[in-house]
């Protein structure tokens, strides 16, 4: 067998080597550092190449694709959400991504994203709020307290400085889970009975479950003013958190209306309704939160960017690195015309 050139290997971040990258950075830092690579690509937001993600729905769940490209670099993630797979045994979100230089087309990494995804959902929710919650907020509701909930917990620890995370989930053993993994990171962590008593006290509401299906987990008499939203659950057409009351009461935010119109909480409310890019607050385009008793809501969907941003962090942290393997993935004949010769030689 012939030994592959080097023009043929592609690093490769298995899930172990994931892990171990996250833990000789440490979570908050990574949190951190990611908010950074996310925020400074949605400051130039208009630089890149902008579609609502592929999407294949069944019964079941959904498969996507999100694609997006900044001129330099293009990059994409796989991802499904399947709210079924707990009951199974399997996770709800699984993902793995590819950035490529876009002058060759050829990949520069090919990384699992399942964990991944978790810690960019989380510094996205955190840099946001960093923007849009209210000043010296130290307490977040966490509604939901499955795969997401720790990082969430965390990022806003690291990001926003919120100290105390009170948490609800239908299923009491998810609470008490969360409650355990975050056990030594300097969270206080409450566990509540109801949403009604995780939302007491909180400037931050945080909602993220996976129900396919219109749902109202926070409804309009729950909220009152001064707070922030984050609703970050298990996006796709006809499944929302969030009574659509909270949603005629509050300043909405988005990634790309395109993609949330479609599968963000605001499909509820007719084309016209008047949202605001995120980016353009980070740009300092348009304002953010502008008052005391103003209710802020995050309507995140995800969208490529983040990923895109992502990868590129992964990319230059591998570098140099045994935090990846290569993989012989692309062909590199002697002569890029003779890919069957290429293919004879190999017998």
């Amino acid at each position: 067998m012939s030994t592959p050139s080097d023009k043929a290997l592609v690093p490769f971040v298995s899930v172990d080597n994931m892990m171990r990258l996250i833990h000789h950075i440490g979570v908050e830092d990574m949190l951190r550092d990611l908010a950074d690579y996310i925020e400074a690509d949605f400051k130039r937001w208009e630089l890149f190449d902008k579609t609502p993600r592929v999407a294949s729905h069944s019964d079941v769940g959904v498969i996507e694709l999100m694609p997006t490209s900044d001129g330099e670099a293009y990059g994409f993630k796989y991802v499904n959400g399947h709210p079924k797979n707990t009951s199974e045994g399997l996770q709800t979100v699984t993902a793995f991504g590819l950035l490529a230089d876009v002058y060759t087309g050829y990949p520069v990494l090919l990384t699992e994203m399942t964990m991944l995804t978790a810690l960019r959902t989380a510094a996205t929710s955190a840099m946001v709020a960093k923007y849009l919650a209210p000043k010296g907020s130290t307490t977040m509701a966490m509604i939901g307290n499955g795969a997401q909930s720790e990082f969430q917990s965390l990022a806003m620890k690291a990001i926003c400085g919120v100290d105390t995370i009170r948490l609800y989930d239908k299923d009491m053993a998810a609470s008490r889970k969360c409650a355990a993994n975050l056990e030594g990171t300097g969270l206080k962590t409450v566990i509540c009975a109801t949403p009604e008593e995780a939302i007491e006290g909180a400037q931050i509401l945080t909602t993220c479950t996976a129900d396919k299906q219109y749902a109202t987990i926070l409804s309009d008499n729950m909220v009152g003013a001064g707070v922030h939203i984050n609703a970050i659950g298990g996006d796709c057409p006809g499944k929302t958190e969030l009574a659509k009351g909270i949603l005629e009461r509050s300043d909405v935010f988005v990634e790309y209306p395109p993609q949330t119109r479609i599968e963000g909480e605001i499909q509820q409310m007719d084309e016209e309704f008047a949202v605001t890019e995120f980016w353009q607050v980070v740009t300092g385009a348009k304002q953010g939160r502008t008052s005391a008793r103003q209710i802020t809501l995050f309507d995140s969907v995800g969208f490529a960017i983040e990923d895109f941003s992502a990868l590129r962090y992964i990319r230059d942290k591998v570098k140099d690195t045994d935090f990846h393997y290569d993989l012989d993935l692309l062909a590199d004949p002697d002569d890029p015309r003779d890919l069957f010769g290429m293919l004879q030689r190999a017998k």
